[in-house]
């Protein structure tokens, strides 16, 4: 199940910044599945061949850490549940990928800000600062704003 943790996550095992995390800690195996070339080709419209080579229509021949900030955390919330990323790195575009990945295992992730969900319905997504779980957008919406989970100023 995909478990959203809104604001400040306070867990020694954070990751704020994906990208460049990524950048130092990615493994070959990851970039060699299947999985990961279909998140490459939806979200950042590119074909990624292997480890060390990305063809993307507007850049060319790249290497992967070239890719887009969502692509990374995307891939690394699928391949490293040691850490809780910062989900907030990813835009919408993402979003029906972080529900693929959390039908398939339970993952933590965290968000600043409120995540349109592509009008997937019904959605399954735990809140994790108050266990609640959540069935569409509106109800994400509104346990939000309604628990005042993003209520420390902060935005993204």
């Amino acid at each position: 199940m995909l478990n959203i943790f809104f604001g400040d996550y306070p867990g020694e095992n954070y990751i704020d910044d994906p990208d460049l995390y990524f950048d130092n800690t990615y493994e070959d195996e990851w970039l060699e599945d299947e999985r990961a070339k279909k998140m490459v080709r939806e979200v950042d419209r590119s074909e990624l061949m292997g480890p060390n080579l990305v063809i993307s229509p507007v850049l060319g021949s790249i290497p992967v850490t070239r890719l887009s900030g969502g692509v990374k955390a995307l891939i690394q919330i699928d391949h490293d549940p040691e850490h809780v990323y910062n989900a907030s790195a990813c835009g919408d575009n993402c979003s029906r990928w972080l529900l693929r990945i959390g039908q398939d295992k339970d993952v933590l992730v965290r968000l600043g800000h409120i995540m349109h969900f592509c009008d997937v319905d019904p959605l399954n997504i735990r809140i994790d600062n108050t266990g609640e779980v959540v069935h569409s957008q509106e109800e994400l919406l509104r346990r939000v704003i309604m628990d005042g989970l993003l209520d420390n100023g902060e935005k993204g």
